[in-house]
């Protein structure tokens, strides 16, 4: 169920609302891999085709094993590298630190400001709010300072379980572990895919395109004012 069918549906506390972490508590992908190539001289360009080849290698999506906790971040990373320097072995990669890349990668990242401040109203009005997030075991005191300031009523991480989304695996697991039904669960993600995975196993969904269209969607779910008219 999208966030604009279930508008005026009668909205209660009730609700748990999941927020993705990378593209929506976090900045932008782009503003992502932008950040990293400041720091390593390595463009957004030859990073995004060396997880592609990575992902080629291994037969699966790219951050699928480090998501599923199946391979050490260090071994992913050491065939990121390698990845670069066949493709680019002009690239100098002397300031990339590839045995802590999350580490890195959230340096000096802050919090989606507007959507951690919309987590913290909706705790106010009485909702739950909680992260369900593909994430990385190893990058997990990274990616959890940024949030900080958010106190969330439930985590799950994809490298804690076994399963990512858009899995159906997934939203069954979250369901469980904040003991809340799929009809009250909300999802916002910055993925089409993981949003309709999540709809499919009849949760709401709000597809983050950016802060400002999430944020009036998100308001229209809840019922609470999130984002000011224009």
């Amino acid at each position: 169920m999208t966030a604009g069918s279930r508008a005026g549906a009668g909205h209660s506390p009730a609700l748990m609302v999941w927020f993705d972490f990378g593209g929506v508590l976090s900045p932008p992908l782009d503003e992502l891999f932008r950040s990293f190539e400041k720091k390593t001289g390595i463009t957004p360009e030859q990073m995004q085709n060396a997880m592609a080849e990575v992902g080629r290698e291994l037969g699966v999506p790219a951050l699928e094993p480090i998501e599923l906790g199946t391979m050490p971040e260090a071994r992913w990373a050491a065939l990121l590298s390698a990845a670069l320097r066949r493709k680019w072995p002009e690239v100098d990669q002397s300031r990339a630190d590839w045995d802590h890349f999350g580490r890195q990668w959230f340096d000096g990242i802050t919090v989606n400001e507007g959507m951690a401040a919309a987590a913290r109203r909706l705790r106010r009005e009485g909702f739950r709010v909680g992260v369900l997030s593909n994430n990385v075991r190893e990058w997990g005191p990274y990616w959890k300072k940024i949030v900080d300031s958010v106190a969330f009523d439930a985590v799950v991480d994809s490298c804690d379980h076994g399963v990512r989304k858009p899995q159906p695996e997934m939203y069954a697991l979250a369901g469980r572990t904040a003991r809340v039904a799929a009809e009250d669960c909300v999802l916002i993600d910055d993925l089409a895919e993981n949003c309709a995975a999540a709809e499919t196993a009849g949760w709401t969904t709000v597809h983050f395109r950016d802060t400002r269209q999430a944020l009036l969607e998100l308001s229209a779910v809840t019922g609470v004012l999130l984002c000011r008219m224009p």
